[in-house]
């Protein structure tokens, strides 16, 4: 446990810190669950809207050092393929 101030206020910036990252890294993933409903249901328009915002907030990921780059880059291809199989 912190003992100092200057620890006890680091412990709160470090929890403030790893609840944001949590909650956009859980943003990304629910976008991306979107692209896959979209694709499955065979709703090319959203899922092209969707994959969009997927991209979007994969590179705001990565600025912010959630995700590595390569991660960002893996997400955007490989959805980006399911969605060209949609005719």
């Amino acid at each position: 446990m912190a003992n100092t101030a200057q620890a006890k206020k680091r412990a709160k910036q470090a929890e403030v810190r790893r609840q944001r990252n949590f909650s956009q890294k859980s943003t990304m993933r629910t976008a991306i669950k979107k692209v896959l409903k979209a694709v499955q249901g065979g709703d090319k328009a959203l899922a092209s809207a969707s994959l969009k915002e997927v991209s979007a907030l994969a590179d705001r990921a990565v600025g912010k050092n959630l995700i590595h780059a390569n991660k960002a880059a893996r997400i955007k291809s490989r959805l980006n393929v399911k969605l060209k199989v949609i005719a």
